[in-house]
C-alpha cells in the first residue's frame, strides 16, 4: 500500500497491528526537505505476501468509514 502522509501512513499501520498483521513502513522521502512529488513522496506499508489480502481488506474498511 501506497500513501503520501507519513500520518496517514502510521495510522494504517496501527489499524493492521491492531488486527494482528505485521507491518512495517518504508519511506524515499528525504530529510530535511519535504518533497512529496512523484516517487519520492511516496510511503509504503509493507505486510506479509500472506497478509495482503486481510490487510486490503483491513485498509477498505478503515477508508470507508467503517
Amino acid at each position: 500500500m501506497v500513501t503520501y502522509d507519513a500520518l496517514e501512513a502510521e495510522m494504517i499501520k496501527d489499524l493492521l497491528e491492531s488486527g494482528g498483521i505485521e507491518a512495517e513502513i518504508r519511506s524515499a522521502k528525504v530529510t530535511p526537505y519535504p518533497v512529496n512529488v512523484g516517487r519520492m513522496g511516496e510511503v509504503k506499508i509493507l505486510v506479509k505476501e500472506s497478509d495482503k489480502a486481510a490487510a486490503e481488506e483491513l485498509v477498505k474498511g478503515m477508508k470507508d468509514g467503517g
